[in-house]
């Protein structure tokens, strides 16, 4: 009959927007693992504590040291952990297990001053003396996900506790580097540029269009 005809027509067509429904949930879930690639690409945003939050331990940083924190099995006992602290390589787990951490750091560290401790039976923490203590890391070890140093931001009330001269170090420290990962040049180089300008603008005599200057 006409009816039944009408109606067979109607199921046909009607999974056709069904389909287009699905294609665009597919392309929006591409686009969201597209931006997740990117973002493990790209250098990240730090924590709280200026360092990064992994899979399998996070770790922060000052400037003169980085605090690593490794989650175990509750009630692990220190007797199972292994934990090897070398001046430019570090390896930590459990025994009789892959490693949880094994590479070589970012950068070198003061062995004698570094130390790990079991936490409530339940992390491990590895505190890391920096050999240089005026730069961030970028990464624990190498091969890591990078923290974008222009983004770390260190604490103001321990600023505020240095002394005028370390304060001020530290700062030109930090703002030298920013500039050097923007490609600009650092304050060093900015007063020898503001040098020169007043000693060209003082000689217009003089003709430096041969001079190089470094």
């Amino acid at each position: 009959s006409v009816k039944d005809e009408v109606k067979a027509e109607a199921s046909v067509s009607a999974p056709a927007p069904v389909k287009e429904e699905i294609k665009k949930e597919s392309g929006e879930d591409e686009k969201k693992a597209d931006a997740k690639d990117d973002e493990k690409k790209g250098p990240r945003a730090p924590n709280e504590g200026n360092g990064l939050d992994l899979d399998k331990y996070s770790w922060v940083q000052s400037l003169q040291e980085v605090t690593i924190n490794i989650p175990v099995p509750a009630g692990t006992k220190s007797r199972f952990i292994t934990c090897d602290i070398k001046k430019n390589h570090l390896k930590v787990g459990l025994k009789g297990q892959p490693p949880i951490i094994d590479g070589g750091l970012c950068q070198s560290v003061k062995v004698d001053d570094c130390y790990w401790s079991l936490e409530d039976q339940k992390s491990i923490s590895v505190l890391l003396t920096k050999q240089n203590q005026m730069e961030w890391w970028k990464c624990l070890v190498k091969g890591d996900p990078e923290v974008d140093t222009q983004k770390v931001e260190p604490e103001s009330s321990k600023l505020s506790d240095l002394d005028p001269e370390t304060r001020q170090t530290v700062e030109k420290m930090m703002f030298d580097q920013r500039q050097k990962s923007m490609g600009l040049p650092t304050s060093d180089e900015m007063q020898k540029q503001d040098i020169l300008k007043k000693f060209m603008a003082e000689h217009p005599e003089m003709d430096f269009s041969r001079a190089k200057f470094s």
